[in-house]
């Protein structure tokens, strides 16, 4: 006599056990569909791209702004300061902030606030149209929705994430020196380790992962809008599902490409 209960057995648990791994699967099948529209003609997507490109940034610029200030001044600025000046070495914060900030907040805050806003509202609207069949409709009439939908949300998000990237090391720097007169030290010595413990590749880094997330958000908030079911109910459910999906999927990108990065550049494992 099996202990299980009847919905435990072990032929309905592999079905749960396999849907992760078929959802892996599509996500990469739908990321290399994607690639491959963007760059083969026809581009019929410019005017889609550009007002998801504009609603990526009117949702999400001040937000970014406000969060990735408060987060530097708080996290690495307040803290670090405090710190720091228990050892008289409040003048190194700038090489921490170089760490801290190019490295690591910008392109996480870049990525959260992005996939809060406008990947949310993507997997939304998305959704909303596979309830009302406009999907099968555009497939009956020939029109491809990955190319005339998932690409310009992709191409919007990769594009405003970078972008994103350069404001959001500004404000954090912003916050490191507001937190640096605020302890009552000169600005001077901040800038000084700042530009000296950093590179080009911290910068080329920092854009490229940011980037990475901005694909990655994109593709998973498409796929979640485009694969709902259940009516209204379910496009709440997708919704949740993506940012979820988004968060764990930033995190491991975040790990191998930081991983990669310090491995192949190991020059910059030094902080001066």
């Amino acid at each position: 006599m099996s202990v299980l209960p009847a919905n435990m057995t072990p032929r309905a648990i592999a079905p749960r056990l396999r849907e992760p791994f078929e959802e892996v699967g599509d996500l990469v099948i739908l990321t290399g569909k994607t690639i491959v529209a963007a760059v083969r003609p026809p581009y019929p997507y410019g005017d889609e791209f550009v007002s998801q490109f504009m609603f990526a940034l009117k949702a999400c610029f001040l937000p970014l702004v406000v969060t990735m200030a408060c987060v530097a001044y708080a996290v690495p600025g307040l803290q670090a300061a405090n710190f720091l000046t228990l050892f008289g070495a409040l003048d190194r914060m700038g090489g921490l902030f170089m760490l801290a900030v190019v490295r690591e907040f910008a392109p996480f805050i870049c990525a959260i606030v992005v996939a809060g806003a406008a990947g949310t509202a993507i997997t939304a609207d998305l959704g909303a149209r596979k309830i009302r069949e406009e999907l099968d409709a555009l497939q009956v009439l020939g029109v491809d929705p990955v190319k005339n939908l998932v690409v310009p949300r992709f191409l919007a998000l990769i594009s405003i994430t970078a972008l994103f990237d350069v404001f959001a090391i500004v404000f954090g720097v912003t916050g490191g020196m507001v937190a640096t007169w605020v302890n009552g030290a000169r600005v001077e010595p901040f800038f000084a380790t700042f530009w000296t413990s950093s590179s080009t590749t911290d910068l080329w880094g920092s854009l490229v992962k940011c980037t990475i997330f901005g694909g990655v958000t994109a593709i998973i908030c498409c796929y979640k809008g485009m694969t709902v079911s259940g009516g209204a109910a379910g496009v709440g459910r997708a919704v949740n599902q993506a940012i979820v999906m988004v968060f764990l999927s930033i995190g491991v990108v975040n790990y191998v490409f930081t991983q990669t990065l310090l491995a192949t550049h190991p020059e910059i494992n030094l902080i001066r």
